[in-house]
């Protein structure tokens, strides 16, 4: 908190004089810097999120070149939109389908804000990057890993809630090749989210092979070291949904991370994998 009131003075300031890029960049760098204060209220941090989001994307406008603001902007709707929309629509399905799928389509927005954001930056490092991509030909510097991960992942989320769109879901190949380019500069990366992501692709795509995904998933968790709660989320929903007994196994093991290493996102997924487990008997 103390890091989001110094950017709101930062930015007061502005207001009040000519703003200069020295000024703009620092008010940046307070938004872009991780945390170094624990937080475990995942309720505090919902109804902050929103504000800091909206505050954190309008610098963004005026320091474009900024990439540690680009990623935090990116990254930050991506995790939004999961957590707290996309989430809350899946445990409403139940009771009210029409209100969950509004929240659906709001959490496909917030991806595709996501998704615009990390791609923008990327160009920006590399003018022509999406034409590379779409061409094959495009590279990654390990910098850059980051604000692909978030491209990619933001990306393949709006496409599996935009099954109605097919020039969206036509996309799925570009996003699913991102993510292979930054897992193989950085397979670990994330402590195994980027693998699992890719893993996600594999299982997803048409003819994916769910040899190789698990494999992913094997390295995933390798890679996780049983610390990344969301892993095991990620396998049990991609490839354990008709296998009860190994679905639940999975959403234990995520249980078991979450509540060892206790850091946000794995508060988020072990959320998730105790509704799934308090639902179990509604998907076999």
């Amino acid at each position: 908190m103390r890091r989001l009131f110094a950017s709101i003075l930062c930015l007061a300031l502005l207001a009040a004089c000519s703003p200069s890029r020295l000024v703009l960049n620092r008010a940046a760098d307070a938004l872009a810097a991780p945390s170094t204060v624990p937080e475990d209220d995942l309720q505090l941090v919902r109804e902050a999120s929103a504000f800091q989001l909206k505050l954190s994307e309008s610098l963004l406008q005026q320091v474009p070149e900024h990439q540690a603001l680009a990623e935090a902007v990116a990254g930050g709707f991506t995790q939004y939109a999961y957590a707290f929309v996309a989430f809350d629509a899946d445990r409403l399905e139940g009771r009210d389908a029409v209100a969950a799928q509004r929240l659906r389509h709001r959490a496909a927005k917030l991806y595709g804000r996501a998704q615009r954001h990390a791609l923008a930056a990327l160009e920006q490092r590399q003018s022509g990057f999406l034409n590379r991509l779409s061409a094959d030909t495009a590279r990654l510097d390990a910098d850059q890993v980051t604000l692909a991960y978030w491209a990619a992942a933001a990306w393949g989320a709006r496409i599996a809630l935009s099954t109605d769109q097919p020039d969206l879901v036509a996309d799925l190949p570009l996003a699913a090749r991102l993510a292979r380019l930054a897992f193989g500069v950085a397979p670990g990366h994330g402590a195994g989210a980027l693998a699992s992501l890719v893993a996600n692709f594999e299982a997803a795509r048409p003819g994916g092979s769910r040899v190789e995904a698990a494999r992913l998933f094997d390295a995933a968790e390798r890679y996780g070291a049983g610390r990344n709660a969301g892993v095991f989320v990620a396998r049990a929903e991609a490839l354990a949904r008709d296998d009860r007994a190994l679905f639940e196994r999975l959403l234990r093991q995520a249980l078991e991370a979450a509540a060892a290493h206790p850091d946000l996102g794995n508060q988020v997924m072990g959320e998730r994998a105790q509704w799934l487990l308090d639902t179990i008997d509604d998907r076999f």
